[in-house]
């Protein structure tokens, strides 16, 4: 006697969600590098903030960490994760147009500091935090809507 083959559908619909089903135990197998390296660098970050280790040296040591161990990017990977907007964010962010008006700002920034203008340079570097952060808003919600 042959099974029903509505029976068979539901079975084979059955299995395909198994298979796109992720356990909270395989999303630490498939990540833990990731994690560990950003716990690493936020213990190093707790721990010289807290022997007043100076700004520049925990940034740049961050920044070095970060690029030589691919922090940065498993950090955009696990943003990518998150349902609807998370790759779109991971999109906006890897955008060379955000990372040039980035740039731009840091080389205004050294010429103005530069010149003496230090309490400007803080006001313009906010200015620019907010026009990036508005891009990815924007973008956001461009395409969601």
């Amino acid at each position: 006697m042959q099974p029903d083959p509505e029976i068979k559908k539901n079975r084979k619909a059955q299995n395909n969600s198994e298979r796109f089903h992720i356990t909270l135990k395989d999303f630490f197998l498939a990540f833990w590098k990731t994690i560990v390296i950003w716990i690493v660098i936020g213990v190093f970050i707790a721990v010289a903030l807290h022997y007043h280790v100076d700004n520049t040296i925990i940034g740049g040591a961050v920044v070095v960490f970060g690029i030589l161990t691919q922090a940065f990017v498993g950090l955009l990977n696990l943003i990518g994760l998150v349902p609807i907007v998370g790759p779109i964010i991971a999109k906006v962010l890897a955008l060379p147009f955000f990372w040039l008006i980035n740039a731009l700002g840091y080389f205004v920034s050294i010429v103005a500091i530069k010149r003496g203008y230090s309490k400007d340079v803080v006001n313009y570097r906010i200015l620019t935090v907010v026009l990036l952060v508005g891009i990815v808003i924007g973008f956001i919600i461009g395409r969601v809507v």
